[in-house]
């Protein structure tokens, strides 16, 4: 694919798809990796575009390379110029935790150890003193 020199010179990003439910327009996740000025860590900060994509060949999961372009709607600025490959995981369907999670075991009362027998003092003690406050 030969570039015009206009092309060329437009700034691109690379990213993955992650939504291509629009007609012509597909959603971009592009990661910027930036060290924290204070603290040294690096910090992931990603951001969502929106890019034009004219024959609808991009599918979640594709890794592709936007470049700039004139607006094309109120939230386009971008359009896909290439398709470099296809990540799998980004493909696969969200799991619902309620099919994942295994109805809890079934316990046989026989195979529990016996609980230890409640303290007599302690039970007749409560009761004596409830009686006598409402003998009073």
């Amino acid at each position: 694919m030969q570039l015009l020199p206009h092309q060329a010179r437009r700034r691109t990003k690379m990213g993955t798809v992650v939504s291509d439910k629009m007609e012509k327009t597909v959603v971009v996740v592009v990661e910027n990796f930036k060290r924290h000025r204070l603290y040294g860590r690096s910090v992931r900060r990603t951001k969502k575009y929106h890019a034009h994509d004219e024959e609808n060949r991009c599918k979640i999961g594709d890794k592709v390379v936007i470049a700039e372009s004139r607006p094309l709607s109120k939230t386009k600025r971008w359009s896909v110029r290439e398709v470099i490959g296809h990540d799998v995981v980004a493909a696969l369907p969200k799991v619902d935790e309620s099919d994942i999670a295994a109805p809890p075991p079934k316990i046989d009362p026989s195979t529990l150890p016996p609980t230890p027998p409640r303290a007599a003092a302690a039970s007749s003690h409560a009761s004596s003193s409830a009686s006598s406050v409402f003998t009073s």
